[in-house]
């Protein structure tokens, strides 16, 4: 794709309807547990079939023909929580912490039928370790699956500002 989920295709902004509060806030909801190292909630909002994805390029294609700064199923999310608390990790020797600031996130598009939601959120993510702070800015597009009953998350996928920049470490999830 182009620029963005949307293609680049310029088209019109969906308005929020009432119905829509929910979405955003699981949105809100999702950055605030990760900022609160509430990792287990935090996966369980992810679909079984998910995929956190974040591209090295602007308009990098979804296929698995590229290199990703991130391109993670359920188990590597998994994997990656258990590293994250594991006494031994010596990347968190000093453990890291992190601040999502989020815009408001806007419905870009949806359908009914598969009950698929997708959702913009314009973002700056701080993460700190050690004395060392670093901030990106970016866009998280959420592709909400709904069900009866339950929101899942089935893509994530995050559009750092600075893609394409020689990036430390992430240690967090932005």
């Amino acid at each position: 794709m182009g620029r963005g989920d949307d293609g680049g295709r310029g088209r019109q902004l969906m308005g929020n309807t009432s119905e829509d509060g929910a979405l955003i806030d699981f949105v809100y909801d999702e950055a605030r547990l990760i900022d609160e190292k509430r990792f287990d909630e935090w996966y369980d909002l992810y679909a079984d079939d998910c995929r956190y994805w974040m591209p090295l390029m602007r308009g990098q294609p979804p296929d698995a023909g590229h290199t990703s700064l991130f391109d993670e199923d359920k188990l590597l999310l998994k994997i990656r929580i258990e590293r994250l608390r594991n006494p031994k990790s010596y990347s968190q020797a000093f453990p890291s912490w992190c601040q999502h600031i989020l815009q408001m996130p806007r419905i870009e598009r949806r359908d009914a039928h598969s009950g698929m939601t997708v959702l913009r959120t314009p973002f700056l993510y701080l993460e700190y370790q050690q004395d060392r702070q670093e901030t990106y800015a970016g866009v998280a597009w959420h592709h909400l699956r709904q069900t009866n009953d339950r929101t899942f998350i089935v893509v994530k996928k995050i559009e750092l500002l600075n893609c394409d920049a020689a990036l430390p470490s992430l240690q967090l999830f932005p």
